[in-house]
């Protein structure tokens, strides 16, 4: 399978702790790809380092061929690569719509974000399309800042599609989710999976199991392993350092 995204020999240092250990690992395109691993295992520093969110001590990323260490933040969105955050983060005061608008705007080198959307009538259109896509358009017109949970979560990535990303980096999307709110989001995950490349940290693993094509093991800044879902649940060392053994074989 062709990677959308190739880590090779990535390594991150804090001091004397490599958070990520000279990692290499490939993550095809056309596939919806889970990052797994316990607590400190060094998943949310790998999407830091992909997105230039803090410097590689050595190592490459390559994102369809080309190299994102070193490049900005705002240099690596512009080629295509969004991400979401676990800690949400929109404009509460405004509505939902206005916050994608901006976004777009944003996205388009609009130098006035606030201005209206009428007059461009491509932000317009892309605006709808990201409502529709993200299942808010139910909740256009609605404060930000009212929104439950799991619909800040949805405009979370609604924000990070604005840009029409060929990558999209999810973390913990639906961490802290009601069981409702939990399929709602992951229903539209999945079908964004199927026009967007989609990477996936997630903590849920009846969520991971059930929709992951691919599912990469990370422990100890290091990866365990990769495979599909069947393979990894199976796995002897998945289920020492995060799964926890069967009971059958306890």
């Amino acid at each position: 399978m062709t990677a959308i995204l190739s880590v090779q020999n990535l390594t991150k240092r804090f001091g004397g702790l490599a958070a990520v250990d000279n990692i290499s690992v490939d993550f095809p395109k056309d596939v919806l790809n889970s990052v797994i691993g316990p607590n400190g295992a060094g998943k949310t520093t790998l999407f830091n380092l992909i997105t230039g969110m803090i410097p590689a001590t050595s190592g490459r990323v390559l994102f369809d061929g080309t190299d994102l260490v070193g490049k900005s933040p705002h240099a690596i969105v512009s080629r295509g690569l969004s991400r979401t955050l676990q800690i949400k983060s929109v404009f509460g005061g405004m509505s939902v719509m206005d916050n994608i608008r901006i976004a777009v705007f944003a996205h388009q080198g609009i130098s006035n974000p606030l201005r209206s959307i009428h007059g461009y009538p491509a932000v317009a259109r892309r605006v709808d399309e990201i409502l529709e896509d993200t299942g808010l358009h139910r909740l256009a017109r609605a404060n930000a800042g009212s929104l439950s949970y799991g619909d800040v979560a949805l405009l979370e990535i609604a924000l990070a599609l604005a840009n029409k990303p060929r990558l999209l980096l999810l973390d913990e999307p639906i961490c802290g989710m009601s069981p409702s709110e939990t399929e709602r989001t992951v229903g539209h995950i999945v079908r964004l999976a199927k026009t967007t490349n989609v990477i996936l940290i997630e903590h849920d693993m009846e969520v991971v199991f059930a929709i992951s094509d691919l599912i990469t093991v990370m422990a100890q800044g290091q990866i365990l392993m990769q495979g599909a879902p069947d393979a990894v649940s199976k796995d002897n060392r998945v289920q020492d350092v995060y799964l926890g053994v069967p009971e059958d074989m306890e």
